[in-house]
């Protein structure tokens, strides 16, 4: 299945949308990991160009997890599937509310795409703000308490069945400078692949 293809089936594609344009067996994806914001350059995503920026901070992370990945298809191979929460690309420092709201309907029928998950990584703030609206809008409450991300860490959050694992950011230049970070973030990589081996 062409992810772009099935979404644009499904919902009208509004101008500025970056959809995931990749060819994926859904019952083989086994976690979700939900990154913030598409790059301006589509070439520079997780399925762009096989040097991206998005990926030169992702492999080394799962290579500190423990994982031997080279690729983005390494990790499609183990089952686990990265997208965005926000499909526009950013124009501000701060991703506002607005951007998340109108790329809620793309990451809800997303997810829904995928019937064999049993972890979603939400990889910082913005991307537990999208699902908590996406679990708020179905249950009436958050999935994830609003507290801050080192204090869930070590608890178990499940929502429909499945583990969610509320964690750091795993791209941008940034990620390079918080250390403890980017050890967390494989720490919470690591606990993800132990759950769905």
């Amino acid at each position: 299945m062409n992810i772009k293809t099935e979404l644009e089936t499904k919902l009208s594609t509004a101008s500025g949308i970056y959809l995931n344009n990749i060819e994926i067996d859904p019952p083989t994806i086994k976690a979700i990991m939900i990154n913030e914001v598409v790059p301006s350059d589509p070439i520079q995503d997780f399925y762009g160009a096989a040097d991206a920026d998005y990926l030169k901070t992702t492999i080394p992370l799962f290579q500190m997890a423990g994982a031997k990945v080279t690729s983005i298809q390494d990790i499609l191979q183990k089952g686990i599937y990265i997208t965005n929460a926000v499909k526009t690309p950013k124009s501000e420092y701060n991703i506002d509310k607005g951007s998340i709201e109108n790329s809620l309907p793309y990451l809800e029928a997303e997810l829904s795409l995928f019937p064999n998950v049993k972890v979603i990584m939400l990889m910082g703030d913005v991307a537990k703000k999208a699902f908590n609206m996406i679990t708020k809008k179905a249950s009436k409450k958050n999935a994830v308490p609003a507290v801050s991300t080192y204090k869930l860490r070590n608890s178990e959050i499940y929502y429909e069945g499945i583990r969610i694992m509320p964690s750091y950011i795993m791209t941008g230049g940034n990620i390079l400078i918080e250390k403890s970070k980017v050890t967390m973030a494989a720490e919470d990589i690591a606990t993800m692949l132990e759950i769905i081996r």
